[in-house]
Order: C-alpha cells, then structure tokens, then sequence
C-alpha cells in the first residue's frame, strides 16, 4: 500500500458561501484529487464519480456506524437507526423501512399522488402567480408524508421545522446545529415515546409497529424507522420539487422536451438530482488503513462523501455543468449507492414525477423572480423562488 498523504486544501465545507453555492469549490476539490484532505473539518472529502461510488458500495471499509453525522452528539442520538449503522443489524431495520417502499407497494399510491400533484399545480397555474417553495414544494411532500404515515395533530403541524432541523443537526457543531438540536430533539423524543394509537388507522406507521409486535424488528425500534421517514426523506425532497421548478424555469427549452415527450418524466427527475444534488456531505468512517487514487486514508479517519462534486465530475459525464434532461444519469449519486442507497427513493421519484408530469402537461413557461437559498449544513434547498408568470401549455 502507499504512503503518500492526499492533497490539502484550508476550504470549510461548512462555510457560508460554500454551503450556498458549492460547485466552484468542488471542481477545486476534484482537481486536486480524488480524496482531499480538509483539516478546517478534520476529514478527507471524496470528489470525485468513481471514489464515492466505490466507498458508497464498501460498508466494511466505510462505515456508517456511529458516523454518517459530523459531530459526536447527533452520531450518538441516531445509533440504532439503519442510516447510521451496518449490516446484519442495518440489513434487518431497512427491511422493514423498505417494506412499505418497495415498488409493489408505492403503485397503489402512484394514482393518489398523481392526483394530487395535478390538482395542486393546476390551482398553481391558475392564480397566476405564487411562492413555488411554500406553494409547492413544501405544500406537497409534506402532505403526502403525513397521509403515508399517519401523522395528526401537531406532529403534522411540527414536520417541516422537525425534518428541517433534523437534517441541519448532522452538520458540525456550529451555530446552524447549536440552534436546531432543541428542535430535533421534539422530533427525537416523540419518535422514542410514539404508540401505533398515535397513528391513523391503516397508516404506514401503523404497520412498522405491527412488524414490531410480530418481531420482525428489534422491541423500541418502530420509533426508530418512523423518525427516518421524517428527518431523512421529507426536507430533501422538498429540496428537489424546488429544484425542479427553478431548473425548468431557467431552461424553457428542457421543459419543453418533457412537454412533447412525456416519456422523459423520470430522466429529466434524474438530471435534476444530478445538477443539483440535494444533499450536500454525508459521513463515514474509515475500518482500516485504505489507498484511494494512490493516496493512504488512514483507519478511523473522518471521511466527507460530497455527492454534488461526483454528480459533476467531467471524468464521468461530458458536459457535466449543463441541465439536459435528454442525459437520463440513471447512476447519479444524489440517492447514494450501495446497502446505504435511498430506501426512499421509490417514494421521492413518484412524488417528484407527479410533479414533473403536471408541471410539463399544464406549463409553457415559468417567469420566476430572485431565487433565495439560505445556508444549511446538509440539505442545499431553495428557501424562497416566487413564480411571478405562468405562461399556460
């Protein structure tokens, strides 16, 4: 094995004006190698396609145990969730995370959601004009996650400030962190305290807890699960929707390829993720002493997987910073890859392509105004794009 050390760079991942808008500091990062040493946050970045996808698929080397945050209280709070450990026991929570993810199981919801993205569009469409993030992207997800599983009450009114903060607390601890624990803890401890009979009725919720009185997962992990299918899927999804509607916005002409050719739903979803990865970095740890592009990362090391920098890596896509939706980057690595891949992905596209779909069947054009990102340690989301015109198809 080798003894070079990788290349340094004094950049803070979590600086301000990167988290805003990062792509110029990982092209920085991708030209100086494949894995970049970061001491401002004590880890060694991956960069570049082939790297992450590598580590992605190597638990045994890059492990999520105790590790997928970036300070020690959020690594603690999420031990015993399926993101954050790794196989056998990770294999047994995400088989019951999946189980009402699994393609069979989301084509009963495809007709509800897609009614429901059509009639909110269309209502869109026809005021005018409207905030596309309140309006939209977080209008929608946010409904079809608390259908799905069973929340009422103020566990509804609380999910987006939850899964907000609930993202934000796996960054560093700085001052974004600071803030939003007291948040996520709410989430956190109402997730350890929650019953079946706080769930509606024949809800998804409902059904983790009945896999858990028949033992099929470990007794006190139901709250576990239910926790990830709010603090990991819905802020990154309302990253996306957003991202959609900005990306047709300022490419017409792309938008007008999935009006004539509605076949190209899901590729155009597929290039959304890849241009603008939702997720900003994600931790592992390194098991052993491991060569990555002829460069030693040691054991134990802190390693920074930086999606967005892959999803843009020339070596991998030709023309890697245009929006094409002809592209169809079916391998992008904003779902990650390997035994750690989305488990909601399957839930993520039939939302985002009912989005899609009505957007291009109804839309002509989107005239928008000045989009407003704001910075957040992990999620990269639009925090206000007001749609000032829509022009009808």
């Amino acid at each position: 094995m080798t003894d070079s050390a990788p290349p340094v760079s004094d950049l803070d991942l979590f600086d301000d004006e990167v988290l805003v808008d990062p792509y110029p500091s990982y092209a920085a990062l991708r030209a100086l190698g494949g894995v970049v040493r970061l001491p401002a946050n004590d880890v060694y970045a991956l960069t570049r396609y082939d790297v992450i996808r590598d580590a992605l698929g190597d638990w045994e080397i890059f492990s999520s145990a105790g590790a997928i945050g970036f300070n020690p209280a959020v690594n603690e709070a999420l031990s015993g969730t399926s993101l954050a450990s790794d196989p056998p026991v990770h294999t047994r929570l995400r088989a019951t995370l999946t189980a009402n993810l699994s393609p069979r199981a989301l084509r009963g919801l495809k007709k509800s959601i897609d009614a429901k993205a059509d009639a909110l569009v269309g209502e869109l469409v026809a005021k005018g004009s409207f905030d596309a993030i309140d309006a939209l992207a977080r209008a929608f997800p946010l409904e079809v996650v608390a259908d799905l599983i069973g929340f009422t009450g103020h566990v509804r009114a609380n999910m987006l400030r939850w899964g907000q903060a609930a993202m934000q607390v796996i960054g560093p601890m700085n001052q974004r962190t600071a803030e939003c624990f007291p948040i996520a803890g709410e989430l956190y401890d109402w997730c350890s305290n929650v019953t079946a009979d706080d769930l509606a009725p024949g809800s998804v919720g409902r059904g983790i807890f009945e896999a858990e009185a028949r033992g099929d997962i470990p007794p006190g992990t139901a709250g576990h699960i239910i926790h990830q299918y709010l603090g990991a899927g819905v802020d990154t999804t309302i990253a996306s929707i957003g991202n959609i509607v900005a990306l047709f916005a300022a490419h017409p002409d792309q938008l007008a390829l999935v009006r004539e050719n509605p076949s190209l739903v899901p590729a155009a979803f597929n290039e959304v993720l890849r241009y603008w990865a939702p997720v900003h970095a994600w931790g592992r740890r390194t098991t052993r002493n491991v060569e990555i592009d002829g460069v030693l990362v040691p054991e134990g090391a802190k390693v920074a997987i930086l999606f967005g920098a892959g999803n843009r890596d020339p070596r991998h896509y030709e023309n890697p910073d245009e929006f094409l939706v002809e592209r169809n980057p079916i391998d992008h690595l904003s779902f990650g890859y390997g035994p750690h891949g989305c488990a909601g992905q399957g839930l993520a596209r039939l939302e985002a392509h009912a989005v899609v779909e009505a957007l291009s069947r109804r839309v002509a054009r989107l005239v928008v105004g000045t989009e407003v990102r704001v910075p957040s340690n992990i999620t990269r989301s639009i925090e206000e794009l007001p749609v000032l015109e829509v022009v009808p198809a």
